[in-house]
């Protein structure tokens, strides 16, 4: 990792750093999907802390530490990114908090089946949540490093792709090897169920499947160059900084401040779908355990078609069209879903759903990446991580008012729709994006 330092400007990115980009996604899966949504959380509030002491039970538990984690994550993102950006360490950053991610996901396997172990496992996600949002701060921006004007939307949609198929691969491996089937040993490989054990390993599967995984960017992707003449402020300083840049940005780019707030209210009602899907399909379409497992393979390879797709689509007509046409459908759709019954509806209309949350996802980025000037990637995506964490109790709170005043977790669907409707509404706000990626700055420019 000691090439020379580039500007982003300096030439296009071939193939094979796009893929080795892409990679590290692909091992997010890892991440994501095991350790946070279908595997290791469900064992560690189901399982590990299902006779936790006490009146509170072990999923509120696990909310509130999610949340203490989304508030360190607001804290600390803009901040890590900005310094990042003056530092010229942005590959190196990305290489400390995939390596702390990877240590969390290494201490589950300590997580036994045992109350006392709850907190161990709840503090580790916690704290991988944080390290891993972080890192993707820096992996962010690193989208313009890889593209130009005219691809940077479909190698967007690329790198999202390649999560949501690695999410597909990892699942898959993961449940045939180690979780199907009952008795005292479970999966084709006949690993013991004693003290949770498979599902333990699964975490270690999950951490060495990030780990390769993160190593091809670390070593394709070209560090930039750092800031002329300028040193790494003190964090206070940092922050009296990044209070003065946020109320630069109201005042001389509003585009990038509508932006960010429109897009944190859409993308907490995209987060809302995969939270409370698994929830609808078993508690209110009668689908078993068993087979979300399966619709959730499902929903990743729709999704990441959707991304693929979009991505071509975000570059010829630019990524506002792709947005608003995702948050269409996903709100219609939704709509409807809320009045039909079944798990064949379920899988219809929810497999349309997932069909424009990729692009939703994906857009939104380059719609950020495109807007941002060169040199304030890493500032720009750390406040993009933390609008998101700001009102990430949207469609959650929303969702859990519908369910109890209309009585039944259906209703709750209405909460989601109406933080999506809120998101479009907002985008009528945000024009489309005046393309700043191709202007004559390097990457190393200072911030005032």
């Amino acid at each position: 990792m000691a090439d020379p330092q580039l500007t982003e400007t300096d030439r296009p990115a071939g193939r094979g750093t796009i893929f080795a980009w892409g990679v590290w996604d692909w091992g997010a899966s890892g991440f994501n999907t095991v350790v946070v949504t279908f595997i290791f959380s469900v064992y560690l509030t189901n399982v590990v802390g299902d006779d936790l002491p006490g009146t509170i039970e072990a999923g509120t538990w696990y909310t509130w530490s999610v949340a203490a984690a989304g508030v360190l994550i607001a804290v600390l993102a803009p901040v890590s990114g900005q310094q990042a950006d003056l530092g010229g360490r942005r590959r190196r950053s990305l290489a400390i908090f995939s390596i702390l991610v990877l240590l969390c996901m290494i201490g589950l396997f300590w997580v036994r089946d045992d109350s006392s172990y709850f907190w161990l496992g709840a503090a580790l996600i916690g704290l991988g949540s944080v390290f891993f949002e972080i890192a993707a701060v820096f992996y962010n921006a690193m989208l313009r490093q890889i593209s130009t004007p005219a691809t940077i939307g479909r190698v967007s949609g690329f790198g999202w792709s390649m999560g949501y198929f690695g999410g597909i691969f990892l699942l898959l491996i993961c449940y045939f090897g180690f979780i199907a089937g009952d008795g005292d040993t479970r999966g084709f490989l006949g690993i013991s169920t004693e003290d949770g054990f498979n599902i333990r390993v699964v975490a270690l599967v999950a951490a060495v499947w990030f780990g390769l995984s993160a190593l091809p960017v670390l070593f394709a992707v070209p560090e930039v160059a750092a800031a002329p003449k300028r040193e790494r402020t003190p964090l206070l300083s940092a922050y009296r900084k990044l209070f003065r840049d946020i109320a630069e940005l109201f005042r001389t780019d509003r585009q990038i401040a509508f932006f960010l707030i429109a897009s944190a209210i859409f993308r907490d009602g995209l987060a809302a779908i995969f939270h409370f899907g698994a929830i609808l399909a078993v508690l209110v379409y009668g689908i078993s355990d068993a087979d979300v497992l399966i619709f959730g393979v499902a929903a990743n390879v729709i999704s990441a078609i959707g991304a693929l797709s979009a991505g071509v689509l975000d570059d010829r007509v630019g990524p506002r069209f792709v947005i608003v046409v995702s948050l269409v459908g996903l709100i219609i759709t939704g709509t409807v879903l809320l009045f039909l019954s079944g798990p064949m509806m379920f899988w219809i209309f929810g497999l349309v759903l997932c069909l424009f949350v990729g692009p939703a996802q994906s857009a939104s980025r380059t719609f950020l990446m495109r807007i941002t000037p060169p040199g304030r990637e890493g500032q720009i995506f750390g406040l993009y991580a933390t609008t998101g964490r700001a009102v990430s109790f949207l469609a959650p709170g929303l969702y859990g008012l519908f369910a109890a005043v209309l009585g039944g977790q259906r209703y709750g669907t209405v909460g989601i729709v109406i933080v999506l409707l809120a998101g479009l509404i907002a985008m009528r706000f945000v024009g489309r994006p005046v393309d700043k990626s191709a202007a004559p700055v390097t990457s190393g420019t200072p911030v005032s």
